[in-house]
């Protein structure tokens, strides 16, 4: 199955599973923290960020957040199967909950692509 045959709503749960321009770039260009790691001589499995990333969840789930706990862990393990099945764990992780808060309008993509552009030239400047 490819993201083109996905792109529909849950009818159980009104989850939208089109996929996200940005994020589909993101998925398609593959730089997963094993590849970066091995690339840099890092030797930590963990990315440095999934304790954010761990964080961030935790707090959206608070009471009466944007994403309660139990519907992220549903859209995670929704979109992890069908749409994100390709990226390894935790980077399908993450993809999950930014798909989940854009669908949600928590996140605005346009806003998130800005964002990371902005960091990706602070990392890069020489």
């Amino acid at each position: 199955m490819t993201t083109a045959d996905i792109g529909d709503v849950d009818m159980g749960r009104g989850l939208d599973t089109t996929p996200i321009p940005l994020l589909e770039q993101i998925r398609s260009q593959g730089r997963v923290w094993e590849d970066l790691a091995a690339q840099y001589g890092v030797t930590n499995p963990d990315p440095p960020w999934k304790v954010n990333l761990e964080g961030i969840c935790d707090a959206l789930s608070a009471e009466a957040c944007a994403l309660p706990v139990l519907e992220r862990r549903y859209e995670e393990d929704e979109l992890s199967e069908d749409l994100y099945a390709d990226v390894p764990y935790p980077e399908r992780q993450l993809l999950a909950l930014a798909h989940s808060l854009i669908r949600r309008g928590v996140v605005d993509e346009a806003e998130l692509e800005t964002r990371m552009k902005q960091v990706h030239e602070r990392l890069t400047r020489i």
